[in-house]
């Protein structure tokens, strides 16, 4: 910066004024531009912001307390090559003769020294200052060939609305020849409308003074602290990137022998920096705005209303404008609400319990009595259950039909946390509900019950206005029904709840469209579980149907995945499999959990894959399936898991395992038709592989003989045992039972028909047969059938147009190598057909995500599908795989 007696050649010492107009010497210190601590870091994004200064005759730097704004004029003052007149104002400049004195002064003793300047004089009068001496700076101003830089710090103390005009008109009229700093904490009483819609005016505010996690690192280096990059943000967190709280605890810091731990655990009510904020800021309000002030720090957002039914007062409105308006650490969020720093909240928190012990809880009660009239539901609860009114809190929630959200995945991990706090002693219908919906959240069916048992005996006392409750209970009843696999309590309580419904407000329900999605999936996975497919179907395609948003993505996937476990049942995997990558794509989408609910719909997508023979993946999506870890247990999803699993080890070559899997059971109130069934079919498989068809035919039970896939198994365990004739019949007997039966249900029957005409000698039968389930099982890609078949199929696989219709997806054969060059290493194991599709994408430089909505899968399981092809190439990147298959001739 310039020294202090450029461009005074012209003028004599003895005319520089040397007092002010009260009499008192000028005060040096407030010309000196601050010193910067050795800790201080140049930010160099706020300084090349603050060089538009040079381009706009306004600038304001405009923070709170401690935000670092001074230091960041100084900085930007020492390292400009030019000139800069720097004043800190002082209460005492409300007398406008005073301010303008100094500000003269300061021209001077920043070395803005101009013959216009000494003309002006100074003001004599300490309360007035004359037009004329105005106009003259200002004309003597605008005559520069450079401007002046003028820094006025802590602007905010000078609140007289006529120094404001004095200023404005002389930066107005200067023209050129003024570049105005002011460095504040409030906004200042100038036309700041008129220099923003002119483009006119550089501004920083306290959003860009905020310390990034970078520049908070460097800080803290400074000091002598290195943090992991965990702490470094959770501090910056904490005080929002606010400077004199981070410099306050790093000083802190210095004096502990694990500072990332006391950064992370410090008591801010005890500390430096609730020193100064309190200092800073809360002492210096009013009496009636420090109560407000700490009052409302038990609230994480508040609005005037609120304020003032917290606080007892009546112009919350006001204070607050003008709080914001100070910059004294109340943010606006817009629409009239507000909220404080989180670390000035922290500190009122903890001084509102020394200086009012016990009122907390009651401001807590006042929030919460509030909310539930005019607010969010989740801050209503927090505010109840803070303020230990657990029969409110519980109230609440079932009062407004949101029990179901326990059960979502949004929001259930909150709502869990929230009421594992509540207290063992409070009563009423409404907290035994919360009680057993986190039971049967938690997968303690027993214990749930036990609650909802509870609950029926307190609503036999005719409780009023008790509709709520009503519902909220049968909800419940219809989740234990399906997880004990009891469908006819699960009806009866489904009944309840609509009962209950038609004495509910139409509004209420519209507010929670889960809680019918909930209900209509529970009674679908019920009835699914009964064996009554079509009644299901119902049910569970209506929440299907159903549009509520991200609060029905859990029961609109769980319902989706066991209308894929019903398609796959009967026998149609490709539809099954569209269900499922729909469901979980779709659950993406809107962020639940994966995998989640009971894993249904990664089972069905194994279930598929081993249809397919691609065990890799089907492993894989077991794992995913079996890896779940939350939620009851679900009958339904207990015999899927057999079912795949047992499946699964037989097609791996372990007949014993399957058994040992297969026999394991489901414990259920009602027995599955549909899951014994299965369990015998992977019994019976097992049974055949290993060359026992008498015990096949054991494990099929007499009255699902009627059932095509277990006449199928029963009629291949026939000729296994050599007894054509009763295969041939037993086929002969079902045909017309289930004629709708889906291509794997259809290609087995058809295999077992061509091996029956093998064995009487009617080949040309038998090629017919083995070609019509080469064509249905191509378009759903089956190989385990044919694997499944046993030595009699070959052959016939290698004749026309058998061998045509197999090329490509159920005989994997690389082609030639290219010619002229030496041959690629065979593939270990072959690809299977989606990992050829996924390659095929990833050669037209697809994305993961892209080949996912392509496909209609998932993008786990293109993770998955890729993560295998990897290893059967024996690559570990994306363009070597896509290389390697066509070398192969795989694509």
């Amino acid at each position: 910066m310039a020294a202090l007696g450029e461009n005074n050649e012209n003028t004599p010492e003895s005319d520089v004024p040397r007092r002010d107009p009260v009499g008192d010497p000028f005060l040096r210190t407030r010309f000196a531009v601050p010193i910067r601590p050795a800790t201080f870091i140049r930010r160099e994004r706020l300084v090349e912001h603050l060089d538009r200064a040079l381009e706009t005759p306004l600038t304001m730097i405009n923070g709170g307390a401690g935000a670092g704004k001074t230091l960041l004029a100084a900085d930007w003052a020492e390292h400009l090559e030019q000139p800069v007149a720097w004043l800190t104002c002082d209460p005492a400049d409300q007398a406008p003769g005073v301010f303008w004195a100094y500000l003269l002064q300061a021209l001077r003793a920043g070395g803005v020294r101009m013959r216009a300047v000494d003309e002006v004089g100074s003001p004599a009068d300490p309360s007035r200052v004359d037009r004329t001496l105005l106009a003259r700076l200002a004309a003597g101003l605008s005559g520069r060939d450079r401007p002046a830089v003028v820094i006025l710090d802590e602007y905010d103390l000078v609140t007289t609305p006529e120094i404001a005009d004095q200023l404005e008109f002389v930066l107005r009229h200067a023209g050129q020849g003024l570049r105005l700093v002011l460095v504040t904490r409030t906004e200042p009483l100038l036309p700041l409308h008129r220099y923003r819609a002119l483009g006119t005016i550089t501004e920083i505010r306290d959003a860009e003074l905020a310390f990034t996690p970078e520049e908070a690192a460097t800080l803290l280096d400074l000091h002598g602290l290195r943090l992991s990059g965990d702490g470094v943000r959770a501090l910056v967190g904490r005080t929002q990137g606010w400077a004199a709280g981070l410099r306050l605890c790093a000083l802190a810091a210095q004096e502990s022998s694990d500072p990332e731990t006391y950064l992370k655990e410090f008591e801010a009510g005890q500390s430096a920096v609730a020193d100064f904020l309190l200092a800073e800021v809360l002492k210096r309000q009013s009496a009636e705005t420090q109560e407000l002030l700490l009052r409302v720090s038990v609230l994480d957002r508040f609005c005037p209303e609120l304020a003032n039914a917290v606080t007892g007062q009546r112009h919350a409105e006001p204070r607050l404008a003008e709080l914001h308006r100070a910059n004294a650490f109340v943010q606006h969020l817009g629409h009239s609400w507000y909220r404080l720093h989180p670390l000035f909240a922290e500190i009122l928190r903890a001084h509102l319990r020394v200086r009012f012990p016990g009122l907390e809880s009651e401001l807590h009660r006042r929030a919460a009595a509030w909310l539930r009239r005019s607010g969010p539901l989740p801050e209503t609860l927090a505010h109840g259950a803070a303020a230990g009114d657990w029969d409110f809190t519980a109230r609440v929630l079932v009062d407004d039909l949101a029990i179901g959200q326990l059960f979502l995945g949004l929001r259930s991990d909150d709502l869990g946390e929230l009421f594992a706090r509540m207290a063992p002693d409070a009563e009423g219908p409404e907290a035994n509900l919360v009680r057993a919906a986190r039971a049967l959240s938690e997968g303690d069916v027993e214990r749930g019950l036990a609650h909802l048992q509870q609950v029926e005996r307190e609503l036999g006392r005719e409780l009023p206005d008790a509709a709520a409750v009503h519902l909220n209970c049968a909800l419940l009843q219809t989740l234990a029904a399906r997880l004990t696999g009891a469908p006819g309590r699960a009806e009866r309580a489904a009944l309840k709840a609509r009962l209950a419904q038609r004495d509910l407000a139409s509004e209420a329900l519209e507010r929670h469209p889960e809680l019918p999605a909930l209900l209509q999936t529970h009674l679908g996975a019920a009835r699914l579980w009964a064996g009554r497919f079509e009644e299901a179907r119902a049910a569970l395609s209506a929440v299907v149907a159903a549009h509520g948003g991200a609060s029905t993505a859990l029961p609109r996937e769980e319902s989706l995945c066991h209308l894929a476990l019903i398609d796959y049942l009967e026998g149609r995997p490709s539809r099954a499999e569209r269900k499922a990558a729909a469901a979980i794509s779709d659950a993406e989408r809107f962020s639940v959990p994966q995998p989640s609910g009971s894993g249904i719909g990664q089972l069905v997508l194994a279930a598929v894959a081993v249809d397919r023979d691609e065990l890799d993946v089907a492993q894989a999506l077991l794992d995913q399936a079996t890896a779940v870890g939350h939620g009851a247990p679900d009958p339904v999803a207990a015999a899927a898991r057999i079912i795949v699993g047992g499946r699964l080890v037989l097609a791996r070559g372990d007949a014993q395992a399957a058994l040992e899997v297969a026999g394991s059971g489901v414990t259920a109130a009602v027995a599955s038709p549909w899951a014994q069934e299965h369990a015998a079919l992977v019994a019976s498989a097992a049974h055949l592989a290993e060359g026992r068809p008498e015990a096949a035919l054991t494990v099929l039970d007499e009255a699902a003989r009627h059932r095509t896939a277990c006449a199928v198994e029963a009629a291949r365990a026939h000729l296994a045992a050599g007894r054509l004739a009763e295969a041939l019949r037993v086929l002969d007997g079902v045909h017309a039972a289930e004629p709708d039966g889906g291509p794997a249900i259809t290609v087995r029957a058809l295999l077992v028909r061509a091996q029956a005409a093998d064995l009487a000698g009617d080949g040309a039968t038998a090629r017919r047969l083995v070609t019509q389930a080469l064509r249905h099982a191509r378009r759903e890609r089956l190989r385990r059938p044919f694997l499944e078949a046993g030595p009699w199929i070959r052959p016939l696989l290698a004749t026309e147009p058998a061998q045509e219709l197999a090329a490509d997806w159920l005989s994997r054969r690389p082609g030639p190598p290219p010619a002229g060059g030496p041959a690629p290493a065979p593939v270990v194991e072959p690809l299977s057909a989606r990992e050829r599709d996924v390659l095929q994408r990833l050669a037209q430089l697809m994305s993961t995500e892209e080949i996912a909505a392509d496909l209609f899968v998932s993008v786990n399981t293109v993770k998955t599908h890729l993560k295998t092809a990897y290893r059967k190439l024996g690559v570990n990147r994306r363009n070597d795989a896509v290389r390697r298959a066509r070398e192969l001739h795989l694509m």
